[in-house]
């Protein structure tokens, strides 16, 4: 069946300005946070006066903040409303906290609730304790790449294969540590596991000395909405006795929180 074509795939319904100021705030990153106008131009891929008006504009507007002393910009905290928003995803955030709180640190050092963007994990909430010597950054909002993650593969395995196989062509796929896999077929008979099983684990693939087990979170359509993870330092618990210990908690959490999105839905 022919897929009924939406207003947004309609050419006259797009509205380039808009597109333009989402391409200036795109622009930044965590490593690059202040920009000039000529890098902001250069970034978004459009000539310098029409950079200059767009961040005048989010300027006056609240979402970028100007250094006039030395002519660079940076994302305001307004733009954490926006974000805000789409991250509490209808309270699951808010449900899933003490949920995680009840893992952490009983039966590992971090648990996370996260969402599916794209190619990427976009972590909704996350409760940490005992993995500073690994240095990740795992806050809300911010991103990993599904194909190497735990969290990742539980929510992909929900996709149909055609859909799994676009999301991880779509972005460079490299090795994080010896064991993380990159290779297409690989990957989608590791989905295939995943989505047989109810559950996804990963001994050290996303990063060296990290264990985690994943669990997907049902919508009321019995699709994949989001998915829970368990992760622990290697040096605490060998694999099969943190997925012996861990994952009947993970699983049962997965389960509350889908009966809580079934509900609400």
């Amino acid at each position: 069946m022919a897929k009924t074509a939406s207003p947004a795939d309609n050419p006259k319904n797009f509205v380039n300005s808009v597109a333009k100021a989402f391409a200036v705030l795109k622009s930044f990153s965590a490593e690059e946070f202040e920009l000039t106008i000529t890098e902001i131009a250069e970034r978004a891929e459009m000539d310098r006066g029409t950079a200059f008006r767009l961040v005048q504009t989010l300027v006056k507007l609240g979402y970028l903040h100007a250094n006039e002393a030395t002519r660079h910009y940076r994302l305001s905290l307004k733009c954490l409303d926006l974000g805000y928003t789409a991250l509490s995803a209808g309270n699951l955030r808010g449900q899933a906290e003490p949920l995680l709180r009840e893992l952490v640190p009983a039966l590992g050092d971090a648990a996370s609730l996260g969402v599916l963007d794209g190619s990427d994990v976009v972590y909704l909430a996350r409760v940490s304790a005992g993995l500073d010597r690994h240095k990740i950054d795992r806050r809300p909002g911010s991103r990993i790449k599904a194909y190497a993650a735990a969290l990742g593969h539980v929510m992909l395995a929900g996709l149909p294969k055609n859909e799994q196989i676009a999301r991880l062509e779509a972005t460079e796929r490299i090795k994080l540590s010896e064991r993380t896999l990159t290779d297409l077929k690989a990957l989608l008979t590791r989905l295939d596991q995943v989505r047989k099983q109810g559950y996804a684990v990963s001994d050290g693939e996303n990063a060296y000395g990290l264990r985690t087990l994943a669990a997907p979170v049902f919508g009321p359509d019995k699709s994949i909405v989001a998915g829970i993870s368990l992760t622990v330092d290697a040096n605490r618990i060998d694999i099969k006795a943190f997925e012996k210990s861990a994952l009947p908690e993970v699983l049962r959490v997965a389960k509350l929180l889908t009966n809580a999105v079934q509900m609400s839905g």
